[in-house]
């Protein structure tokens, strides 16, 4: 067994899954649903299956085992996947590196290099040429502790971090994939961030995978400067804070999400830990997902100007399409959520978070201030205007408590809102697949499920199996022809070699197969014995269709005076009894 099959065997898929999905168990089976991490649905079509420790989504496609999960889920590769896995269960990963590409050591040395960077960054900043920036944040409110505790740097001048990853004996192509340097024309490379505030960027787990450089001069351009889509680095995967506040969104059910960096670290240190931001781009599908998996509410607490107006809403249609439930934070005094505790403290801040109103309250606001209410043209507008936000709740009762609510907040008659919703588009609702049982005999699946299950039964069942004519009236044939090919070549093939064999129907027909109810576990024995019960059925009932066809035959041999024949037929006959019994 090589380390791949080792660590596989000592991990339960579901438990992997389930810290990144919400998963449900089905009754007291092995099988577990949740919403697919992997596409965008209203209703669960992602299973999971502990028996044979894979997953399959029946809505977009996306099938594989706890590696494969891991390694789409976080976009990484296969190494790095069994790394992860490997560290999270205390399992020693092999010194030989068969297993590690170019692509996996790259990305570990970029993760070195930013940690060498952010070191660098952090003594510049505790130097005397840190004067600038530690006044800046001390003017923002911000103690050296917290800028400790956040890893807030100074990028200087010159070309330090260039020079500095050259001695510590990077390559110049890791140095310039690092995206800590950018590239002369004439040759060589400069840092990236001269003069600059750093603030790294962590993944889920903690690593600095990015930064972010805030000009401290007046004329430097742009204000906030990213680091470059790197190996490591992927803006719409990450979420400024993410590893800090997850836990604690997790034990509140909620996220606080803002817009900036200086407002996370105004919010954490002030004792509320559940916040995070977008790292300098709009809110992304995947970091909804990210914030989903530990909390199912978020509260958005963007500026309070046109910009954070435009990603509120914007945030509001991505976080509904994910089915989080939404609430908007915004202060009468324009204050940023940072200003705003600075200013009234933190009980205030969250004695309004507490009471934050549900967004379409906020989204009718919004109408109120662009059109008119007081003209039937204007009421309309507005309705069009909510209608898109109101058809992403995909319960209908609630919906229908939301439409009363906003037409007496508008100060409309609910029946124009019922009117103008009911001429919208279609409403975007995903019907609820059904995993009824597939449309094979059952002897079909008691066999399937003990030649995946236990390896070892192959040698026995599979020789009487591909002897038997039976087969070839099963629906899932090619799935046992598939097996018997394959168990020739490889033995102790896993499931998802026979998957990667298979034609596209009969793919398909395995994965209704596996994952149906009554493929769940059963001891090795017992799964033994039902299985040979199924081929002795499968003989038997051959014996007879031969029986019946000799019956046949005799009669017809005696009709045409055919005597000889007829007693050949006979005496076949009676062996068939002999070695199958009376039928």
């Amino acid at each position: 067994m090589d380390f791949a099959q080792q660590l596989k065997s000592s991990i339960d898929i579901a438990e992997i899954i389930g810290e990144r999905v919400r998963l449900k168990r089905i009754g007291s089976t092995g099988r577990h649903m949740g919403l697919c991490p992997f596409h965008t649905e209203k209703t669960p079509s992602f299973s999971v299956n502990t028996s044979m420790q894979i997953y399959k989504c029946f809505g977009c496609g996306a099938a594989g085992d706890v590696i494969r999960f891991v390694m789409e889920f976080e976009s990484i590769s296969f190494y790095e996947a069994l790394k992860m896995l490997a560290e999270r269960y205390g399992i020693p990963m092999p010194k030989r590196s068969e297993y590690a590409d170019r692509e996996s050591q790259l990305r570990e040395s970029i993760y070195s290099m930013n940690d060498i960077a952010q070191e660098a960054f952090r003594k510049n900043f505790l130097a005397a040429q840190g004067r600038e920036a530690r006044a800046y944040l001390q003017g923002r409110g911000v103690t050296l502790e917290t800028a400790e505790r956040f890893g807030l740097g100074l990028a200087d001048r010159g070309g330090e971090i260039a020079r500095l990853l050259d001695r510590q004996g990077f390559t110049p192509d890791q140095i310039e994939q690092s995206g800590l340097v950018i590239k002369r024309q004439e040759g060589g490379v400069f840092d990236r961030f001269r003069a600059r505030l750093m603030f790294p960027i962590h993944n889920e787990s903690g690593k600095v995978a990015g930064f972010a450089g805030r000009a401290l001069h007046a004329g430097d351009e742009p204000k906030y400067l990213n680091s470059p889509e790197t190996l490591s680095y992927k803006k719409s995967l990450l979420l400024y804070n993410l590893h800090r506040a997850k836990e604690a969104a997790r034990k509140k059910g909620r996220f606080i999400l803002v817009e900036g960096y200086m407002d996370v670290i105004g919010l954490a240190a002030a004792g509320i830990p559940e916040v995070a931001a977008s790292c300098g781009t709009a809110l992304t599908p995947p970091q909804v997902r990210l914030m989903k998996r530990f909390a199912d509410q978020v509260t958005v607490n963007f500026d309070p100007d046109a910009g954070g107006t435009r990603g509120a809403e914007q945030s509001i249609r991505l976080l509904l399409d994910e089915h989080v439930r939404v609430r908007i934070l915004e202060f009468a005094e324009d204050l940023d959520p940072d200003e705003y505790v600075k200013q009234h403290g933190v009980e205030m801040y969250l004695k309004h978070l507490d009471h934050a109103p549900n967004y379409y309250f906020w989204l009718a606001d919004q109408a109120k201030t662009r059109y008119d209410s007081q003209t039937a043209e204007g009421r309309a507008q507005a309705l069009q205007f909510l209608l898109p936000s109101l058809q992403r709740i995909p319960d209908r009762i609630e919906r229908a408590g939301v439409v009363n609510d906003l037409a007496s907040y508008l100060g409309v008659a609910p029946g124009l809102v019922l009117e103008q919703f009911k001429k919208a588009a279609i409403e975007r609702r995903e019907q609820k697949p059904e995993f009824t049982a597939p449309a094979v005999r059952p002897v079909e699946m008691i066999l399937l499920k003990a030649l995946l299950l236990y390896p070892e039964l192959r040698d026995e069942i599979l020789d009487r199996l591909g002897k038997a004519a039976g087969l070839y009236q099963f629906r899932s044939k090619g799935i046992f022809q598939g097996m018997l090919q394959l168990h020739r070549l490889q033995p102790g093939f896993r499931y998802m070699d026979l998957d990667a064999r298979l034609e596209e129907n009969d793919r398909a027909l395995l994965s209704e197969m596996v994952f149906a109810d009554e493929m769940e576990s059963e001891d090795k024995e017992s799964a033994r014995q039902n299985a040979l019960a199924c081929l002795k059925t499968i003989e038997v009932g051959e014996m007879e269709s031969r029986a019946a066809q000799l019956r046949i035959q005799i009669r017809q041999a005696q009709q045409r005076g055919d005597m000889e024949s007829a007693m050949r037929l006979v005496e076949e006959l009676d062996q068939l009894r002999r070695g199958g019994g009376s039928f």
